[in-house]
């Protein structure tokens, strides 16, 4: 069970949309639901579900929005929260920009919408590619009647039926962020991969998919343990994989969406060292300037580069007359955010930069905050992983029997990656 009732209000509490499905919620609850809010953050508190005497909130802010779920029994909340964040998803691929103007100019299709989205309380088609073929902004006549499209009744209601394309490919992209934290001494204290397997699909008719990968569990029972594989955790996938084949014989078998989508993610908890290494040294000279070198080392093999790196250095906000030198890049002083961008658009393996910045202070001494922001680091390495995954074949199965061209690309790109300072 999802939820009993729907609600969208504005930024002051002001009921834009409602929808009761089950006909036993007062809607006039919901005009409990502000005061309560602002209650719990006065005091903070702040937490996504509110709870009355007579029912439950569960709610996300978007924007200027609020997109409230009520129930009065013991929903799922897990489930009421995805169902919320795909209303989100699927209001923004129809109206661009999710806030209190498109749901003004939007009312008749948002309603129809909702109507499809859930029905009684529980979850119907949310995928948008599928709504979008039977509910248009432009087709709202009483004469014609849209067809629903066979694939909401079908078992695979992600896929319509009688695609064709002249050029059948297939394009998959396996993309890693490392988030790591590491201290001024160098020691790694946290660090964990998150990874996702995203695809562009552009084939005809109804094929099947197989995709294999070094997964350490599938080498283990064929005999192939020393072989190079990785051990995936928190696997998702996406509701068009087979989960009961996967979990015989850790095959990834699928008939997918047409166009794009997120096939799964997964996450290793793994030692990664840094990929790109800060060493910084500041001086600090009372009443009159700090100073700043900042050293950058790649740590990975030489045939990779990683591009667009950004170097995110953090200053003293009173912080003035900024003045810099660098062996590559270039170096921009954001006062908004007190902090330096180190910009370099290509840094190669096994290099090693240099920049220095100069920083004029007050004459009043401002002293130094307990917790000192981290130097953050963001990247992309193009064909390169950081947990080793591979995929071991793409195999495209379709009863006409056509060609078809897949194409593989590996990404690694930072997530949350801080280095502390001294």
């Amino acid at each position: 069970m999802s939820s009993s009732a729907i609600f969208i209000l504005d930024a002051k509490g002001k009921v834009l949309i409602s929808r009761n499905y089950r006909g036993h919620i007062d809607m006039g609850v919901i005009d409990k639901f502000m005061p309560l809010l602002m209650e719990k953050e006065e005091e903070g508190l702040i937490t996504p579900i509110l709870q009355t005497p007579e029912c439950t909130f569960a709610y996300v802010k978007t924007n200027n929005l609020y997109l409230v779920s009520v129930t009065r029994s013991n929903a799922n909340i897990a489930l009421v929260f995805v169902f919320l964040h795909k209303v989100v998803q699927v209001f923004t691929e129809y109206f661009k920009e999710l806030e209190e103007e498109s749901i003004r100019d939007n009312f008749v299709v948002i309603y129809e919408l909702l109507d499809e989205l859930i029905d009684f309380g529980y979850p119907q088609t949310t995928d948008s590619k599928i709504l979008q073929e039977y509910i248009t902004q432009e087709g709202h006549k009483l004469e014609i009647q849209p067809r629903i499209p066979m694939a909401v009744t079908n078992a695979v209601s992600w896929r319509s039926e009688g695609i064709k394309y002249r050029k059948n490919e297939v394009f998959l992209d396996v993309i890693e962020s490392v988030n790591l934290l590491a201290n001024a001494n160098g020691n790694v204290l946290r660090s964990e991969i998150v990874g996702a397997i995203k695809m562009r699909v552009y084939l005809s008719g109804m094929p099947e998919l197989r995709l294999g990968l070094n997964d350490k569990v599938l080498f283990e029972s064929t005999g192939r343990g020393k072989s190079k594989s990785v051990e995936l955790e928190d696997v998702k996938f996406h509701q068009c994989v087979r989960l009961s084949r996967f979990e015989n014989d850790r095959t990834i078998s699928f008939i997918p969406p047409d166009g794009e989508f997120e096939l799964m993610s997964y996450r290793l908890n793994t030692h990664v060292k840094p990929l790109i290494w800060i060493e910084s040294v500041i001086e600090r000279h009372a009443h009159s300037r700090v100073e700043y070198m900042i050293k950058a080392k790649s740590q990975f093999k030489r045939r990779s580069t990683a591009n667009n790196v950004e170097i995110v250095i953090p200053v003293p906000a009173d912080a003035d007359s900024p003045k810099f030198k660098t062996t590559i890049g270039s170096v921009k002083y954001a006062p908004e955010q007190n902090a330096i961008t180190w910009t370099i658009k290509s840094f190669p393996g096994g290099k090693e930069y240099l920049m220095r910045a100069h920083f004029g202070l007050p004459s009043v001494e401002c002293e130094d905050s307990e917790g000192k922001p981290p130097i953050q680091v963001k990247f992309e390495i193009p064909y390169f992983t950081t947990s080793g995954i591979q995929v071991r074949y793409l195999k495209i199965i379709e009863k006409s029997g056509y060609q078809a061209l897949p194409w593989v690309r590996y990404i690694t790109q930072n997530g949350d990656y801080q280095l502390r300072t001294n």
